[in-house]
C-alpha cells in the first residue's frame, strides 16, 4: 500500500496507468474510492493519482487538530507528486477536493498543467456568507464527535459508502480544512493562466452558481452542466463525466 511520511502523518495514495499526470483529489468525507469507476478511462493515457487527505481513507488520522489545514493539504499534494516523479501535473478534484486544488494552483502555478475543478466553490468574498459556511463546518464536525460515523449514512451516496477508520478525523478535518480563513483562493481566479475546465452536476444547486463564477473569472475557462447529476457528477453520471473530461485532457498543449 503506496504511503509518504509527512512529519509522521501517513498519506496514502495510489497510481494507476502512464503517460502525463493527473492528480485527482476526492470530496471531505469521501475518499480516493469516488474515482474507481473512471480510473479505466482516465488511465488509459495518463499516470492516475488518486489519494486520501489526512483523516479521510486509509490516510492517517492524527489526533493533532494543528495538522490539518489547507496548507499542509496542498503540502501532501506537492509530496505526493514528487514521489511519483511528476514535476508538473494536471489537478483535480471535487468539492474540497477542488477547492484545494485551486488552493495548490496559488502555491504551486508552475507544477499546474491544467485545472480541473469538480462541484466546487471557489470561497466566499464576504465575511458573513464565510462565516455562515464555517458554522455549518463546525457544526458537522460536532455532530461527527457526538454521533460518529453514523452521519455520513444520511449523506451523499459518495460519503455514504466510503470507509473511514473513525470520525475524530473527519471532525478535525471539518475544523481545519473545510473551514476557510479568507478570499485568497476566489481572489485568485483572474490570474489562473492554465487551461481550466469546470464541471458541475446539473441538480447541484448550492454550486451552480460557483461554478458559474469561476467559469466568468477564469480567463478561457471551459465549462460544462452534467444533466441528472447532484454533487458527486462522476458517481451519478459517470459516461457523461468522462465524456465531459476526456476531450479538454485530450486538447491540452503539450
Amino acid at each position: 500500500m503506496p504511503r509518504i511520511d509527512r512529519d509522521g502523518v501517513g498519506i496514502y495514495y495510489e497510481v494507476h496507468g502512464d503517460g502525463p499526470p493527473l492528480l485527482l483529489t476526492h470530496g471531505y468525507s469521501s475518499t480516493s474510492a469516488m474515482w474507481h469507476g473512471q480510473v479505466e478511462a482516465l488511465a488509459k493515457d495518463h499516470k492516475l493519482v488518486l489519494w486520501d487527505m489526512r483523516g479521510h481513507g486509509q490516510a492517517d488520522y492524527p489526533d493533532d487538530p494543528k495538522a490539518y489545514s489547507e496548507a499542509l493539504t496542498v503540502g501532501d499534494i506537492a509530496a505526493i507528486l514528487d514521489v511519483v516523479g511528476a514535476e508538473c501535473a494536471i489537478i483535480g478534484g471535487l468539492s474540497l477536493g477542488g477547492y484545494m486544488s485551486l488552493a495548490f494552483y496559488r502555491a504551486h502555478p508552475t507544477r499546474t498543467r491544467a485545472l480541473l475543478i469538480i462541484d466546487t466553490g471557489p470561497g466566499f468574498k464576504k465575511d458573513d456568507a464565510r462565516e455562515a459556511w464555517n458554522a455549518r463546518a463546525l457544526a458537522t464536525a460536532d455532530k461527527l464527535d457526538q454521533e460518529g460515523l453514523a452521519v455520513l449514512k444520511a449523506a451523499t451516496r459518495e460519503r455514504a459508502t466510503a470507509s473511514h477508520r473513525n470520525a475524530r478525523g473527519l471532525a478535525l478535518s471539518a475544523r481545519g480544512m473545510l473551514t476557510q480563513r479568507d478570499a485568497a483562493v476566489m481572489e485568485l481566479l483572474p490570474d489562473i493562466k492554465v487551461p481550466s475546465l469546470i464541471v458541475v452536476g446539473a441538480d447541484d444547486t448550492p454550486f451552480l452558481a460557483a461554478s458559474d463564477y469561476m467559469a466568468a473569472k477564469i480567463p478561457g475557462a471551459q465549462k460544462v452542466v452534467i444533466p441528472a447529476a447532484g454533487h458527486a457528477v462522476n458517481i451519478d453520471q459517470p459516461k457523461a463525466f468522462v465524456d465531459a473530461v476526456l476531450p479538454f485532457l485530450k486538447n491540452l498543449p503539450a
